[in-house]
């Protein structure tokens, strides 16, 4: 998994490493972790930006096997969430 970041917008780069992307099981896993903080928290793939707390908006992003996305948090716990958002990601959401 390629992860950087930039603490002054928190934002994280990260990429998608399980065989079958962003379908419904992640999403449903991106919008749970996402729900528990108060973040405002969206993930952007090719300038289209949704929020990480709408399952339909990630479905919408069709973020299949090494695609690469921008993980963006603003608030009071917004680096915890990203932690845990990248840390999602860098498992490969436990599918493979």
């Amino acid at each position: 998994m390629s992860s950087s970041q930039n603490s002054a917008d928190n934002s994280r780069k990260v990429k998608i490493v399980n065989r079958l992307g962003i379908h419904a099981r992640p999403a449903s896993l991106l919008v749970k972790t996402a729900g528990r903080y108060d973040a405002d928290v969206s993930i952007e793939k090719n300038g289209s930006r949704v929020s990480a707390k709408s399952m339909m908006g990630l479905l919408t992003l069709e973020a299949s096997h090494g695609t690469e996305l921008l993980l963006t948090a603003c608030g009071s716990d917004a680096e915890q969430v990203l932690d845990e958002l990248e840390a999602l990601f860098a498992s490969g959401f436990d599918e493979d």
